[in-house]
Parts: structure tokens; C-alpha cells; sequence
């Protein structure tokens, strides 16, 4: 039985760290801003990109690009390896069906080749855990089948809840009216959000103030983790350059959880591009979305 490698794209905000350590292959998304495309061999670091955000600059981003899947793939099918790939929410992208698309032409031209794509139907660390959880199963010894049969059954207890800082991006991805945005600012609302089951990211609850919508996110998270509130998994929180806040809902979870390790990681600039600065996600093991 052929050796498989794991692939992912870079809006699952994996760590580099762990990303170089398992050796899983990002396929990057992209981001442009003054005419400048990043996302692949250039790039800003989150300081950069979000500095630029807050001076008035508003990036646009692009999907991934299908030469380069093609030959991401190729090179893994060259080496003998079939691929599991863990694709961001077709329901937010273009990307997982270009993922796709490029899967099924490698496949068709190396007979025998073996790709299979998984739709996460998820965002940032939500992904990102699901790619974890991948790579400690194939670490367990399971085949590629074994462990995307697992992902297709399970990937809905992967759960995001997420809270911006600035209206004005959701109202400029078309999430919330301009008249909500306009009033929500002007009274201090702040809107927690939710990737559902159909991979979309929508309205959940709504709290007044920054340090109110963050405890408001970490106690929903308590009421819809059901059984896995006291096992040891990974909590993640993706932050949009806001490690003060993200300190303090970490802080918040270890007070009433401390037996979970939390995991923390600026959120990828094609993500960030759509919830600016300031925006916290909070990804956890649920037993619903």
C-alpha cells in the first residue's frame, strides 16, 4: 500500500512551525492590495497586512491557483504518494473546487494516483484542527481511507465562533446591512458569527462591548462542546492581530477549562481581508456546529 502525504491551503492558519515539522503541503490562497498579489513566494507578515488594513487599504483576494495545484499534486504523485487534501469551505471559496478540479485531471493523466479531497466545509484553525487530526491518525498507522472516511463522518465537530472588531468589514463582505453596521458601531455591538453546516459563515448572537462578545464566544463554546468539554483536546484561537484580546479569551477558557491546551495563531490574510483587524475566532471540538 502506497505512503500518503497530507496537503492543506494556507486559510487553515496551521502554525509554520507544525506545518515544516509534518511536512503538509499548503496550497496558498491570495491576497492583492495596491496591485500587489501576495500569497506565494511574496508575502506581508500579519503586522504588515493589518497595518495597512487600519491605514484604509482594502485588499481584494483571489482563490487558489490551479497551475500551481497541478503542480503541487504532480510532485507528490512523481515521489509515488497518493494525497489527502483538507480544502477550506467550498461554501466561502472557489478554492476547494479548484482543489478538486485539479485532483480529478492528475488522476486522469497518472493512472493509479490516488487523491482524495476532503471540503471541510470550515475556516482557519477549524480547518486546521481537522488537518491535525489527520496527521495524528495517519501517525496511528491508518490508511488514507481510514482517515478520510473519519473526516466525512466527523468534520461537524469541528466548530468555529468568531467575533469581529470593525462592522465595516462584514458589511463590505456583504454578512450585515449598512444600516446594521452604521448602528452596531455607533452603540458598540459586536456580532458572534458561526461557520454552519453548510460551511457559511452566519449570525449567531450579538453582545455590547469587546470583552463582553469574547466571554459571550467562550461560553457558547462550553455549551456546545457536550462530551468533549472534558477530554483534553485543542482549543484554537485565530486572531486578526489582536494578541491582547486573544490573551484574555485564553485566559477566559483555562479558568474554566484547564485541562485543554490552546493553540494561538494570527488569522491568514485571505480570511483577514474579509474580517479585518481585531477579529477573534474560536475553534473547538463540538458536539454540534
Amino acid at each position: 500500500m502506497k505512503d500518503f502525504v497530507i496537503t492543506a491551503d494556507s486559510n487553515s492558519d496551521l502554525l509554520d512551525s507544525y506545518i515544516n515539522e509534518k511536512r503538509i503541503g499548503i496550497i496558498p490562497h491570495y491576497y492583492d492590495i495596491e496591485g500587489v498579489t501576495y500569497g506565494d513566494e511574496v508575502n506581508l507578515t500579519p503586522k504588515e497586512f493589518y497595518d495597512k488594513m487600519r491605514s484604509g487599504l482594502m485588499p481584494t483576494t483571489m482563490a487558489s491557483n490551479p497551475e500551481v495545484i497541478r503542480r503541487t499534486f504532480q510532485g507528490y504523485v512523481d515521489q509515488g504518494y497518493d494525497i489527502l487534501h483538507i480544502s477550506f469551505s467550498s461554501a466561502l471559496s472557489g478554492g476547494c473546487s479548484n482543489v478538486m478540479t485539479g485532483a480529478i485531471e492528475i488522476c486522469e493523466e497518472n493512472p493509479g494516483a490516488k487523491i482524495i479531497v476532503i471540503d471541510t466545509l470550515n475556516a482557519s484553525m477549524g480547518e486546521g484542527m481537522i488537518v491535525m487530526k489527520a496527521v495524528q491518525m495517519k501517525e496511528e498507522g491508518k490508511t488514507i481511507d481510514e482517515v478520510s472516511a473519519w473526516m466525512e463522518e466527523h468534520k461537524m465537530e469541528f466548530c468555529v465562533r468568531f467575533t469581529v472588531d470593525d462592522l465595516g468589514h462584514l458589511y463590505r463582505g456583504g454578512r450585515i446591512s449598512k444600516t446594521t453596521a452604521i448602528v452596531g458601531t455607533m452603540i458598540n455591538i459586536k456580532p458572534i458569527l458561526y461557520l454552519n453546516e453548510e460551511g457559511k459563515l452566519v449570525p449567531l448572537d450579538k453582545a455590547r462591548g469587546r470583552k463582553k462578545s469574547l466571554a459571550v464566544i467562550s461560553d457558547n463554546m462550553i455549551e456546545s462542546m457536550g462530551k468533549y468539554k472534558d477530554t483534553s483536546d485543542v482549543v484554537c484561537i485565530a486572531h486578526g492581530d489582536a494578541l491582547e484580546d486573544a490573551n484574555y479569551l485564553a485566559d477566559l477558557i483555562k479558568s474554566k477549562l484547564p485541562h485543554k491546551t490552546i493553540l494561538m495563531n494570527t488569522i491568514s490574510p485571505s480570511i483577514g481581508s474579509h474580517s479585518g483587524p481585531g477579529a477573534i475566532g474560536l475553534c473547538f471540538m463540538g458536539e454540534k456546529r
